[in-house]
C-alpha cells in the first residue's frame, strides 16, 4: 500500500549515504566527518536529486546532541566540573566576548544593525557540542586534563547561550516590533505584582531557573536516578536496562528544556553526570553507545543540508573572514587565555583547536535572529557555510596544532628563567603534568606498553619487577605523573602518532605491548609498529575473533583474548574439582585476575 514515509526516507536516506562517504573519505585518509557532511549537502534543498525532509533531520540530529551530552556526563562527575571552574569559566566568558567583538565588527563593515551583528557574534563564539567532544573522543582525550578543561569550557558556552537564546528576544521586544516576546516567567511574575521586570529581571528569573534545575539534580536527582537504574538492573532484563538508560537521557533532557529553559544538551550532561556516581555507569554507556554514534552521524547530515554552496561564489569575501574568526581569531583568543592561566603549551594547543569551530547552537541563534529581525538572511547563510568549513577544517587544525606543539614547547624551554623571588608563589601541587617536558627515549632493546589501565598496570608492574628496561606511552595526564612518581619514565601522547613511537624509539625497541581495548586503534599502532621496526615483537589484546585475526594481519604476533583466558582459567578450576586434582589457589586467582581484566570497551 503506497503512503509517505518522510521519516523512514530521512534516516535511510541520511545513514545510507553518510555510510558510502564516509568509506570514502575514511579511505582518502580524511576524516569520516567530512563524507557525513556532503552526504547531507547532496540530500539537501541546494542540490538536485532526493530532498530529505528538513523539518525531521534537525530534531533527529538533536537526539544526537542529547546522547552524546549524557555519555559525557557518564564519564565526568561533579568533582571534575569543578575542578576547572577557575579556568572554564573566566576562560569561556573572555572567549565569548572576544568572540563576539569581532563578529559584531564584521557585521557592522557590512552594514548591519547593531542588534544582527551582535547575534552574528554570538553565533561565531560558541563551539559545536558534537564536533569537540568527537575530537576529543577520537584521540582519547575526555579523561585527560585537557578533556575535562574543553568539557568544562563547553558547558560554560552551553549556559552562556542559554542566557542568550532568553536575552535576545527580550531585547528585541523592547522595541516592540512584531517580533517582540517575553520570557514567560518574568512576564508571569510582573503580571502578579504588576511590575516591569526589564532586562535585569529577565537575566534574574533565567539564573533562578538554571539554579533550581541544577540543584533538583544534584539533592534529588543524584539519588532517584541511580536508584532507577539499579531497581531496573535487578530485574535482570538487558532490554528494560537499555530501556531505562534512554528513558532518563531523552526525559531529563526534554522535562529540562521545556520546565526550566535550559538547553537539552545541557539537561542530559546533569542526567549522566548524577547517573555516573553509580557503579552501572559504564554499562549505562556501553548500551547507548550505539544510538549515540548513529544520532551523531545524522547531526552532521542535517548540518550538511542546510548548506548553500551558492554562497562561495555571492560572498566569497565575508565567508573567508567568518571562517578566519572562527578557526584562527577565536583560537587564538583560546590559547593565549590558557596561557595566561599558567597551563601547559600541549593543553592550551589542544584547547584552542577543540573550539575553532561551530555548530548547533550557531544555528538556533542565527535562525531566532532572523525570524526575529535582527540579523540578515545573509547573516545566517555565512553562519551556516562558516560552520561548514570549520568543521572540514577542524581536523587540520588539530593537524597543526601537534605540529606546532614541538616547536612552541622547544622555545618555552628556551626562554630564561627568573631569578626566584620572595613575593613568587610556588606551583600548585596538583598541577597537571607538564607538557612540555617531552625529549626522546635513550632506552635500548627495551619495551614500549602502551596503555597504563587495568591490563597495562599489571603487564608494567610485572615488567618493573623483573628488571626489565620499559617505557609506557599513555594519553592521561594523571596517569603520567602517578607513573614518573613510581620512577617508571611515560612519553604522554597518542601511540597512533608517528611521532609519539620516534620519541619511544620503536627503531631500537624489543618488544611492543598494546594493551588498550580500542582494537581500531590497536591495529593502527601494531601497523605502525612493525613498518618502523620488522623484527620487533607485538603483543596484543583483543576482546573477540575477529579482532585477534585483524591485529594479527596488521602485524601482532601474539594477541591474548581475555574470554577464551577466562575460560580456560575455569575449565582449570572444574578440572581440580571434578577430575581429582591437586588443588592450586594461584590458578583460581590467575582466573580472578583474567576476569577483571577484560572490561567493557567503555571502561578502561
Amino acid at each position: 500500500m503506497p503512503h509517505d514515509t518522510p521519516l523512514i526516507s530521512t534516516i535511510v536516506g541520511g545513514l545510507v549515504l553518510a555510510f558510502i562517504l564516509g568509506a570514502l573519505a575514511n579511505r582518502l585518509r580524511m576524516p569520516p566527518l567530512v563524507g557525513y557532511l556532503v552526504a547531507g549537502v547532496l540530500v539537501g534543498p541546494h542540490t538536485p536529486g532526493y530532498v530529505a525532509d528538513q523539518s525531521l533531520a534537525p530534531e533527529l540530529a538533536e537526539i544526537g546532541v542529547i546522547l552524546l551530552m549524557f555519555g559525557v556526563g557518564l564519564h565526568f562527575s561533579l568533582k571534575d566540573l569543578l575542578s576547572v571552574r577557575g579556568i572554564a569559566v573566566p576562560g569561556a566568558i573572555a572567549q565569548i566576548a572576544f568572540a563576539t567583538l569581532l563578529g559584531w565588527g564584521l557585521g557592522a563593515l557590512m552594514g548591519w544593525p547593531t542588534g544582527g551583528s551582535l547575534v552574528f557574534g554570538l553565533a561565531l563564539s560558541v563551539a559545536s557540542t558534537v564536533v569537540l567532544l568527537k575530537a576529543l573522543q577520537e584521540r582519547r582525550l575526555v579523561e585527560t586534563d585537557r578533556g575535562k578543561i574543553a568539557v568544562g569550557w563547553l558547558i560554560v558556552e552551553d549556559l552562556a547561550m542559554v542566557l542568550a537564546l532568553v536575552l535576545i528576544p527580550a531585547a528585541a521586544s523592547i522595541g516592540g516590533g512584531e517580533h517582540a516576546t517575553v520570557e514567560p516567567l518574568s512576564a508571569a511574575v510582573g503580571r502578579l505584582f504588576g511590575l516591569d521586570l526589564g532586562i535585569g529581571g529577565i537575566i534574574v528569573m533565567t539564573l533562578i531557573k538554571v539554579a533550581l534545575f541544577v540543584g533538583l539534580m544534584l539533592v534529588f536527582g543524584r539519588r532517584i536516578i541511580p536508584w532507577t537504574m539499579h531497581r531496573i538492573a535487578h530485574t535482570g532484563s538487558r532490554e528494560l536496562f537499555r530501556l531505562g538508560v534512554l528513558a532518563i537521557a531523552l526525559g531529563v533532557a526534554f522535562g529540562a528544556s521545556k520546565m526550566f529553559g535550559v538547553s537539552l544538551a545541557l539537561g542530559a550532561f546533569f542526567a549522566g553526570m548524577v547517573l555516573a556516581e553509580s557503579e552501572l555507569s559504564h554499562r549505562a554507556a556501553q548500551e547507548s553507545l550505539p544510538l549515540r554514534d548513529a544520532f551523531a552521524v545524522l547531526f552532521f547530515v542535517s548540518v550538511g543540508m542546510l548548506f548553500d554552496p551558492n554562497i562561495l561564489i555571492e560572498k566569497p569575501l565575508p565567508l573567508l573572514a567568518t571562517v578566519f574568526i572562527i578557526a584562527i581569531g577565536k583560537s587564538i583568543a583560546a590559547f593565549l587565555i590558557v596561557l595566561l592561566f599558567r597551563k601547559p603549551v600541549g593543553t592550551a594547543l589542544t584547547i584552542s583547536a577543540s573550539l575553532g569551530q561551530i555548530g548547533e547552537f550557531s544555528f538556533i541563534l542565527a535562525t531566532l535572529g532572523v525570524a526575529l529581525g535582527l540579523l540578515p538572511e545573509e547573516g545566517r547563510d555565512l553562519i551556516l557555510a562558516g560552520a561548514i568549513i570549520s568543521i572540514i577544517l577542524n581536523p587540520l587544525l588539530f593537524y597543526v596544532c601537534d605540529r606546532l606543539r614541538p616547536m612552541l614547547e622547544r622555545t618555552k624551554r628556551d626562554e630564561p628563567v627568573a631569578e626566584p623571588t620572595a613575593e613568587k608563589l610556588p606551583e600548585p601541587a596538583d598541577e597537571p603534568v607538564a607538557e612540555d617536558d617531552v625529549h626522546p627515549t635513550a632506552l635500548r632493546g627495551h619495551a614500549i606498553l602502551v596503555g597504563y589501565g587495568r591490563v597495562g598496570s599489571i603487564v608494567g608492574q610485572n615488567l618493573k619487577s623483573s628488571g626489565t628496561p620499559f617505557l609506557v606511552v599513555e594519553d592521561s595526564d594523571k596517569r603520567i605523573g602517578e607513573l614518573r612518581d613510581q620512577g617508571i619514565e611515560a612519553i604522554s601522547g597518542n601511540a597512533v602518532s608517528r611521532e609519539v613511537l620516534d620519541l619511544a624509539n620503536i627503531a631500537g625497541a624489543r618488544s611492543l605491548v598494546v594493551a588498550i581495548p580500542n582494537a581500531f586503534e590497536a591495529c593502527r599502532v601494531a601497523e605502525q609498529g612493525r613498518a618502523i621496526n620488522p623484527s620487533i615483537l607485538i603483543v596484543a589484546r583483543a576482546h573477540s575473533d575477529a579482532e585477534v585475526d585483524e591485529l594479527k594481519e596488521y602485524g601482532a604476533d601474539t594477541v591474548i583474548m581475555g574470554e577464551r583466558e577466562i575460560a580456560m582459567g575455569m575449565v582449570d578450576r572444574l578440572a581440580q574439582v571434578h577430575h581429582d586434582s591437586v588443588p592450586y589457589e594461584g590458578e583460581a586467582e590467575t582466573a580472578t585476575i583474567a576476569a577483571e581484566e577484560t572490561p567493557s570497551p567503555d571502561k578502561e
